[in-house]
């Protein structure tokens, strides 16, 4: 009684079926109807999120994006044959026979079911199960079936088989987060697809069926009942040898869980800042931005980190000027050298003969997406800042050169008297000595002399964010600053002395391009002249004399035609040291996230740190 009536009711629902997809696929008048009812069910183009990759210049991937679903994509011409059969097996064996529903599967499935008292086998094709991944829930209501149908049809009309299959094999879920079935043999195998066994092709293809139920990592001997029985159903079909699918069937699988790498995650997230910067620019946010207050400025910028992410989860590859072996070396001198100090610090790398950076750490033992004290600490410049700010700004202005002289005795200017490390006043010296001495009293005499507009008009060729006219004050010239600088910014700024007085922002991105290589987003080169060659000449003389008789003798690697200036602020809370050779300007900051006294011991550590990657540097 039960098999009959279960019969009746296949019957009875394949004719109100057969009805309603006649109006469909059938004849032609009957399609007109159709395609006005298809009007209130625009599908669109299908938004696939997909993984973006960070390289270093090498080439090689240092980092794998997941910023929406965890989605290695392939196209269809890479996705292997065996990974495609196995789906198609399985899932649609008519699949490139039928136009987005297969009748004889719904009656076939029906049967079935009906037959064994339980749901055995589905009816969904390939492009239903596609368009539902893609477009609708998985919602079970005869409401989303029928959309389920007309988005099929009309997915069939817009897109190629081929590009269906591949939007289905890259959408489909494989459980612990892992989407796509490239996805899925980095994950579970630590591999790319095109290198699993037939064994372990089919295993993963039994996941996407019921992701908990066959779940690799907890239910591995369903999910290996599920891969022998698709193995027989490739044989069926012919996609494979019965002594093949029986070899593959007899083959233990062995799991490599594999996480999405990330090899230096100091670097890779100011890569992200500055693809923020990068698309701020290219796409006028930042302009909008200068020219915006208040809410507007919010709406801005929430608007440009929506398009951030829309460009991330597009699948972009990100080409770097990363040098995976200096990297290694400076987050290692900086582990080493602040290991067990209470303090913390920071180190950037840059190339100035090509504008590029080349390492940076954002702190000891950093972890990913932490606070990165290279680009995210402002902090007062001390000393730092006079090369920049005082000593070339006048020296352009007025002609001088090293061996010109600088009262460095008492000084005060209205009430402010500052005074110079370790209390002496030596009287008049050479601006090469005041320099290498750091003395604040001829800093406080030749800012004056420039005058504080003209002086600051020279930091506006540089890329500090945070100097605004609330920085326009004496205390300036000794680094005092209301929100500071950060290190890269500093860093950056020193190039100008190894490029002939002239300054070209380094970045960090070569390139961005979709997966087909087009380039979407690259910077463009420009230069900005600070100072004329003979100042910045007399400017390098001096601060090499920092290194050989001043205050950063500590800093000395012993190799090489280094320079350099040191930094501290009061109270010793930032230690700075910036300097360059001929071919790197490097900068380093020690101090604590938040600003109190070092203690003794570690005064001495930005020369150490410096030192440390100065020599590794010598080598290159």
């Amino acid at each position: 009684m039960r098999m009959s009536a279960g019969y009746l009711c296949i019957a009875l629902f394949m004719a109100v079926f057969a009805v309603f997809l006649l109006g469909a696929f059938g004849e032609e008048n009957k399609a007109v109807s159709f395609e006005q009812t298809l009007e209130d069910t625009e599908i669109g183009d299908p938004s696939i999120e997909r993984n973006s990759y960070i390289y270093d210049e090498t080439g090689r991937v240092i980092s794998e994006l997941s910023k929406g679903l965890n989605r290695r994509y392939l196209d269809i011409e890479d996705i292997p044959y065996s990974v495609k059969q196995a789906f198609l097996s399985t899932e649609d064996r008519h699949f490139f026979e039928h136009k987005g529903v297969d009748m004889s599967a719904v009656a076939r499935a029906l049967a079935v079911n009906v037959q064994a008292g339980s749901i055995e086998e589905g009816a969904s094709t390939i492009t239903q199960q596609t368009v539902r991944n893609l477009f609708l829930t998985h919602e079970q209501s005869y409401n989303r079936k029928l959309t389920e149908v007309l988005y099929s049809y009309q997915l069939e009309q817009d897109y190629s088989k081929e590009k269906i299959l591949e939007f289905y094999i890259n959408s489909i879920y494989f459980q612990n987060g892992i989407y796509g079935f490239e996805t899925a043999a980095h994950f579970y195998f630590g591999k790319s697809s095109r290198e699993l066994t037939l064994a372990e092709t089919t295993f993963l293809a039994a996941v996407p069926a019921n992701p908990s139920h066959y779940d690799p990592l907890t239910k591995k001997a369903n999910t290996k009942k599920r891969q022998e029985w698709i193995l027989t159903k490739m044989q069926e079909t012919g996609a494979v040898s019965k002594a093949r699918a029986d070899e593959a069937k007899e083959t233990p699988v062995k799991l490599h869980v594999t996480e999405t790498q990330n090899l230096h995650p100091d670097y890779t997230f100011y890569v992200e800042h500055e693809l923020k910067q990068l698309i701020g620019v290219k796409e006028g946010f930042a302009r909008r931005m200068e020219n915006a207050g208040g809410k507007e400025k919010a709406d801005i910028e929430a608007e440009l980190q929506n398009r951030v992410q829309e460009v991330l989860t597009s699948g972009v590859h990100i080409e770097t000027s990363l040098n995976p072996d200096l990297q290694n070396e400076v987050t290692a001198s900086v582990n080493r050298q602040l290991r067990g100090k209470n303090g913390n610090g920071a180190a950037v790398v840059l190339d100035h003969r090509t504008s590029r950076i080349k390492a940076l750490s954002g702190g000891k033992n950093y972890e990913p997406y932490t606070f990165n004290r290279a680009f995210q600490a402002y902090r007062q410049p001390g000393s730092a800042m006079k090369p920049l700010l005082v000593y070339g700004p006048y020296m352009d202005q007025n002609g001088a050169d090293r061996q010109n002289y600088v009262d460095a005795g008492r000084y005060c200017i209205h009430d402010y008297c500052p005074a110079n490390a370790g209390g002496g006043y030596p009287g008049q010296v050479t601006l090469k000595t005041a320099l290498a001495r750091s003395y604040n009293t001829a800093a406080m005499r030749l800012f004056e002399t420039t005058g504080i507009q003209q002086s600051f008009s020279y930091l506006e060729s540089f890329d500090f964010s945070r100097v605004d006219a609330d920085d326009h004050h004496y205390a300036a010239a000794l680094g005092g600053f209301s929100r500071g600088v950060s290190l890269l910014e500093l860093t950056k700024a020193y190039t100008t002395f190894s490029n002939n007085g002239d300054y070209r922002s380094a970045r960090a991105i070569e390139k961005v391009t979709d997966s087909k290589g087009k380039v979407l987003y690259e910077w463009e080169e420009t230069s900005r002249s600070v100072w004329s060659e003979q100042t910045n000449q007399e400017l390098r003389h001096m601060m090499r004399s920092v290194i050989t008789e001043g205050t950063g003798r500590g800093a000395d690697p012993g190799t090489g035609e280094w320079r350099g200036k040191t930094g501290t602020t009061n109270s010793y809370h930032d230690l700075w040291f910036a300097g360059y050779n001929n071919r790197y300007t490097t900068g380093v900051w020690v101090g604590k996230d938040n600003p109190a006294t070092l203690e003794t011991e570690l005064r001495s550590t930005h020369l150490e740190l410096w030192k440390d990657i100065a020599e590794g540097l010598s080598n290159k």
